[in-house]
């Protein structure tokens, strides 16, 4: 199979596994652990995220993420080009007031640390109540809602908590100069066919990015290669070099 058909069939299992997986994605229960001492699995998902992305970028978000996947759904209705602009700081600031208020659960609670990778969970499994289908239907609604008012991948770039973790965790790999996962390209080949930008899954202006030389540098890439697989000149291609970076 086509790259980007594993990428949508690994996507589509993601989300079809996302009552179980839910609360290991959830900012709220990671806030319950941190107010008992626990670490929960909520925490080192988010930890992981951290750290691969030192590596891989936002690949998480183009080939795992459950949130992603219900987004590229949504996409067949509304396949406009999320705005950018002022709105990518909102999920900064929910990330920030987040972060706080988990540091200030765990400052006030009591107990020794401990690690429950299955807290609040029936066996591993998040949704197996039927309090809980609320939950996971109020979730559902808070990410489709962007996508389909707004564009693609509306969510990511809006409310997203999670991608400032792998924003930031791709920031560090940059700075320690660790060779990460990236789009490199030969803007020479470019025939501005705009096929990249086509087919991006966030919007983005793949081939303005190309010819000002900086694509790599764009925090919102997911890592998917929609844009290397769709060009017809070759012009991008994966890359870990950093002196390949554009």
């Amino acid at each position: 199979m086509k790259r980007q058909s594993v990428r949508k069939l690994v996507l589509l299992v993601s989300l079809l596994l996302f009552p179980v997986t839910m609360w290991y994605f959830s900012p709220a229960i990671i806030i319950m652990g941190m107010a008992q001492h626990i670490l929960t699995g909520s925490f080192f998902t988010f930890l992981l995220m951290l750290i691969l992305s030192m590596f891989l970028g936002r690949s998480f978000c183009g080939y795992l993420c459950p949130a992603g996947a219900l987004q590229e759904c949504a996409a067949y209705v509304n396949s406009n080009p999320a705005k950018q602009g002022k709105r990518r700081a909102i999920k900064y600031v929910i990330w920030t007031i987040w972060i706080a208020v988990i540091v200030i659960a765990f400052a006030l609670g009591e107990g020794t640390v401990g690690v429950d990778v299955f807290y609040m969970t029936d066996h591993g499994v998040s949704v197996t109540e039927i309090a809980n289908y609320a939950v996971y239907y109020a979730v559902i609604l808070l990410l489709l809602l962007p996508s389909l008012i707004h564009g693609r991948r509306a969510a990511c770039h809006y409310i997203c908590w999670m991608a400032p973790f792998m924003v930031i965790g791709e920031k560090i790999g940059q700075i320690l100069h660790i060779p990460q996962l990236h789009v490199s390209a030969d803007n020479r080949k470019c025939i501005s066919c705009k096929k990249c930008e086509t087919v991006c899954p966030m919007g983005l202006k793949v081939e303005q990015m190309i010819k000002e030389n900086n694509h790599c540098q764009c925090i919102d890439c997911i890592q998917c290669g929609a844009c290397v697989d769709s060009c017809p000149k070759n012009v991008l291609s994966y890359s870990w070099k950093e002196e390949r970076r554009v």
